[in-house]
């Protein structure tokens, strides 16, 4: 069985209206999502709007993470930078606030390939010894981690699982099959709206930022899931499909990275987790009229 399994959110990072970290609106996310059942938390994801933080900023983020938690979930740290070294930076700060695994993307900027990728792995897990979860999502990075590349990372120990945010499933079944023999292994998808499809690809998890919204309902999915009652499970999952499509209200105005983590933070000022919906900037805020859409679809799935 794998150390790592069940619903494991990345945490968003809510912003004052000056763009620095709300910490009181930081903590009140924390404690719904713990109270929400989940099973892990994800910080400094793409959810969290990592690449915007400075090094300082990080730090004080997992800092924060890891004090609110105190030991009642593993925490999973996004140690997400352009090169190998930077990460190996990151990762031994995330290493000493108390990560208990780290999240590593490919390489980007620079243009690598997929050797240069594993080892760009390699040399992290040499330098830091905190298990290391691959985070596939070509969207951002631009490379595609290659079934190869992920059971060969994972067959030498090098990753603990995989994080496979790349909308490819087939790929994933493959690289699952290929570690059926590696119990040991995890594999967590970080779509929304699929997650009934691929636990029963025999998936061991799920990484859904709009369980920031819900956690109740991926929590649901999850234990309907594991008592098989599948039926159930379509329906919840129908349901947060419905709610799912706040992400693309603010389409073509913003980015779908705007749209995306704007609706979740819109949603949760509206439910009164945080108390504003800012973006990092250059990223556009939802506005008055896309933001009574979002209430809409709140009520319609039960959640206002």
């Amino acid at each position: 069985m794998p150390k790592f399994t069940g619903v494991v959110p990345p945490v968003v990072t809510p912003l004052t209206e000056t763009f620095e970290v709300d910490y009181p609106s930081f903590t009140r996310v924390i404690e719904n999502l713990i109270d929400g059942g989940v099973h892990g938390l994800f910080v400094l994801g793409s959810t969290s709007e990592v690449v915007f933080h400075a090094a300082a900023e990080r730090t004080k983020i997992i800092e924060h993470a890891v004090k609110v938690n105190n030991g009642r979930l593993p925490i999973f740290v996004g140690v997400i930078d352009p090169t190998t070294d930077r990460v190996i930076e990151h990762a031994r700060i995330a290493r000493s606030a108390g990560a208990d695994a780290l999240v590593v993307t490919a390489p980007f900027y620079a243009r690598t390939n997929q050797g240069e990728t594993i080892d760009h792995f390699r040399y992290i897990r040499d330098a830091v010894d905190v298990p290391l979860v691959a985070y596939d999502i070509p969207v951002c990075v631009h490379l595609k981690l290659e079934r190869n590349t992920t059971v060969t990372l994972g067959r030498e120990g090098t990753i603990a699982g995989v994080k496979d945010s790349s909308a490819d499933d087939g790929n994933l079944r493959y690289v699952m099959l290929d570690m059926a023999d590696r119990p040991d292994f995890f594999a967590m998808t970080g779509s929304e709206i699929v997650v009934d499809n691929v636990l029963g690809m025999g998936a061991h998890g799920v990484v859904p930022g709009l369980a920031n919204v819900d956690p109740h309902g991926y929590v649901k999915l999850w234990n309907l899931f594991q008592a098989g009652d599948h039926e159930a499970v379509r329906r919840e999952q129908e349901r947060l499909c419905r709610l799912f499509e706040i992400v693309w209200i603010a389409q073509p105005r913003t980015s779908a990275g705007s749209a995306g983590v704007g609706a979740f933070k819109t949603a949760m000022r509206q439910l009164g987790i945080i108390s504003t919906n800012v973006m990092a900037r250059p990223q556009r805020m939802l506005n008055s009229e896309e933001t009574m859409r979002i209430d809409a679809i709140l009520k319609s799935t039960g959640l206002l």
